[in-house]
Formats: C-alpha cells, structure tokens, sequence
C-alpha cells in the first residue's frame, strides 16, 4: 500500500537543538472539571547561591486570564520574566514568602525551602484545594500536594510561580548591591561566580552569606548574622 505524503512541511531543528513543549494547563483543568478548585502551583528561586534568600511563590492562575507565553523562568529572558510578572500579579492570586540565610544556616537549604513554599501557599488570599509543587518533596499542606519533577517546564501554575519567585529575588538581590556593592550582587544574584568568589576572599562574607555553605564558612574572616525572616 502506497501512503500519500502529508501536506504539512515537518520542521528540521539544527543539530543538537531539542524541541521543547511548553508547560499546560492540562491537569489543573482536569481538576477543575472534578470540582476541584482553587488549584494552585508553587515553587522556589535560589537554592544555589552562596547569598541571599530562597523565595517561594504560589499562585492560582484565573482559567480564564492565563497570560500568554509562561513558561520556565529558566527559558526566559529577564525582560521577559519581568513583563510576565506583571501579567501574572494583575490577573492571578498570588502568596511570596522567602527563607532568610539565617534560616537556610540553621534548618539546611531543604528544609528552608520546604517552609519557604508551604508559607507561600498559606499566604494565598483563598486556600487552594490542590497543590503542585516542583521538584520530588511533598508540602505538608492542609490540601492534597503533588509533587512533579520538572514541575515548571511541565505545569503552568507552577511555571507562573516559578517567574515571581525569579523576579522577586533578583529585584531583592539587586537592592542588596547598593549596600554591598563590592560584591557584585546585581550580576550574579549570588551565585558561585568567580567575580563573587574573588570578593568573598578580599571583604569577607557579609551577612547575607549563607555560613553553612563551603566556600562561606571556610572564609577566615568573621560573618555577622542578619536575621530578617
């Protein structure tokens, strides 16, 4: 048997480069045709670094007003992370919440982390009926929580979360360069680069240096604690 060709031209990618799909609203839409509803997404931004808080987000997106191009705050320029946060804060329910390094130093990054998100999703204006959270660890919501991996490439309202909590660090991490501007915080938001690295050896850790991470703690010079939680 002779099968025609079909019309449509398929696409040839560059090689190396992967396609990649953009994150759904597919299961908080099988959710809401359950009754089930708010439907919430939540995740964190700044595990990593070296400085400065974790923060969390959770948001329930309106099925209605979903704003177009949300995505994984990683795929995103940072122009356009901030224009989607504003679309985000003007047509969702929305909760931030962050963890101070002081926190971070003293319950482990997880485990801040965890606490960081689940006061996220308790600060939302109306209580979700269902969670999603990235990555593999459950919240101990009063709501069922699921859990998915790879979360914020795959579940829009996560996606969403994912870009306030983004935004709202690096706004926070650059307000923090005017008072250390030595450290170059407004480039790198904290991370393990070599400029911040070069710095942390010359001046020091300031206090919003996380004490329990290697290359802080095994800094000679003395770290003051800033609690702000």
């Amino acid at each position: 048997m002779i099968r025609e060709k079909s019309g449509k031209k398929q696409i040839k990618l560059p090689k190396g480069v992967i396609a990649v799909t953009p994150p759904s609203f597919r299961r908080e839409r099988a959710l809401i045709k359950q009754g089930v509803w708010p439907v919430a997404g939540c995740d964190e931004a700044g595990r990593g670094p070296l400085a400065g808080p974790v923060v969390a987000a959770a948001v329930v997106l309106d099925p209605k007003r979903i704003p177009k191009g949300i995505d994984d705050s990683k795929r995103l320029t940072a122009e356009r992370r901030e224009a989607l946060f504003e679309e985000i804060c003007a047509t969702a329910s929305f909760s931030v919440a962050f963890a101070s390094p002081a926190r971070i130093d003293r319950d482990n990054i997880l485990r801040a982390s965890l606490w960081a998100l689940k006061r996220a999703v308790d600060g939302l204006p109306e209580a979700p009926k269902r969670v999603f959270v990235d990555g593999r660890d459950r919240l101990a919501t009063a709501c069922d929580c699921e859990a998915v991996i790879g979360g914020d490439g795959i579940v829009m309202s996560i996606a969403a979360a994912s870009i306030l909590a983004k935004v709202e660090r690096d706004r926070m991490m650059c307000e923090w360069d005017a008072v250390f501007p030595e450290y170059g915080l407004a480039s790198h938001k904290g991370y393990s680069t070599p400029q911040h690295l070069a710095a942390l050896s010359e001046y020091g850790p300031t206090p919003l240096h996380r004490q329990s991470f290697a290359p802080v703690w095994s800094n000679p010079l003395e770290q003051q604690v800033l609690e702000f939680d």
